[in-house]
């Protein structure tokens, strides 16, 4: 077994998990970063306005994803690249929340991932001040990165998962949940909307 996984992180236009505006992705073999990538994405209808305080954060505008694929179409991508991968993002209940909402909004299906938090694996990996994904990247030596660009905060997460498990001595992602005590999460399957499960 190797250490396989997608790392993702989603930045949004507004409050709502369903306004997905961005997304990055990192793919991860034998431990190891071999792929990534990221692109812009128009909110699902009704949850396109962008709010100051998040366009703050990212510096992403409506101008910019005005030409960008809506929900639905980007979704294609989004699988082909992840497959059947274990997801990875720091955060994690919050990048599964927006998959789910965005989906919901937009009448697709969402893909049944498991998932993992980098978050929940940090806390018990370092002795930090903050788990913050900067702090937590710095501790697995990944810094400079572009904080909230969705394919910089992907590949921060990857770096600390990649890190946590040289750490633990874990071969692959399941054993290194195991080790940490952190929980293999799972959208449902079929589902539009509903609760996150945990396995």
């Amino acid at each position: 077994m190797s250490l396989d996984f997608t790392a993702i992180d989603f930045e949004t236009a507004n409050s709502s998990n369903a306004s997905a505006c961005s997304v990055g992705l990192v793919r991860v073999r034998g431990g190891e970063i071999v792929d990534q990538t990221g692109w812009l994405i128009q909110p699902p209808v009704g949850y396109d306005e962008f709010h100051p305080r998040n366009v703050e954060i990212h510096g992403i505008h409506a101008e910019d994803v005005s030409t960008a694929i809506g929900w639905s179409d980007q979704l294609e991508f989004l699988e082909d690249f992840a497959g059947d991968d274990v997801m990875v993002a720091h955060n994690a209940g919050f990048d599964m929340a927006v998959l789910r909402r965005a989906c919901e909004a937009t009448g697709d299906v969402c893909p049944p991932y498991r998932y993992v938090c980098s978050v929940q694996v940090a806390r018990q990996v370092y002795d930090l001040e903050s788990y913050r994904l900067p702090f937590a990247a710095a501790a697995a030596g990944f810094t400079d990165f572009s904080h909230h660009e969705a394919t910089a905060d992907a590949l921060a997460s990857a770096h600390i998962m990649i890190d946590a498990a040289r750490r633990v001595d874990a071969s692959d992602i399941r054993e290194l949940a195991a080790k940490t005590r952190v929980r293999v999460g799972q959208i449902p399957i079929g589902a539009v909307t509903g609760a996150l499960i945990t396995a």
